[in-house]
């Protein structure tokens, strides 16, 4: 019982509940920065609304006609996968290992099994 003897025995104390709480108050906002506080955001708002409305491309024409080739060449990898099944790839595939020397060979693969 040693052990219990250097314990405090009070009552459990709560943050919000009692005497000690009670006794703050909450400091009020003055009125002026309040104003001071909606007019920054109008004015960010606005801004924004400006920045929005006056957004240019500064890409230069190279720039431009490069992403332009860029989509249409993208496009056309797409439908040229697109248009084939996999049997024709496969065969491509075969092809394409008896043009490479035996030293690189790899086992064909077959599109029956």
């Amino acid at each position: 019982m040693s052990e219990y003897a250097t314990v405090q025995k009070s009552a459990l104390k709560l943050k919000g509940i009692g005497d000690i709480s009670a006794g703050k108050k909450k400091k009020k906002k003055d009125k002026q920065s309040k104003h001071r506080l909606e007019q920054v955001a109008t004015s960010q708002s606005d801004e924004e609304v400006k920045t929005k409305k006056a957004y240019v491309d500064k890409r230069t024409p190279a720039q431009m006609a490069f992403d332009k080739m860029q989509e249409k060449r993208q496009m056309e990898r797409i439908l040229n996968k697109a248009s084939k099944t996999h049997k024709h790839r496969v065969e491509d595939f075969n092809r394409h290992l008896d043009t490479l020397t035996e030293h690189y060979d790899i086992p064909k693969v077959s599109w029956t099994k």
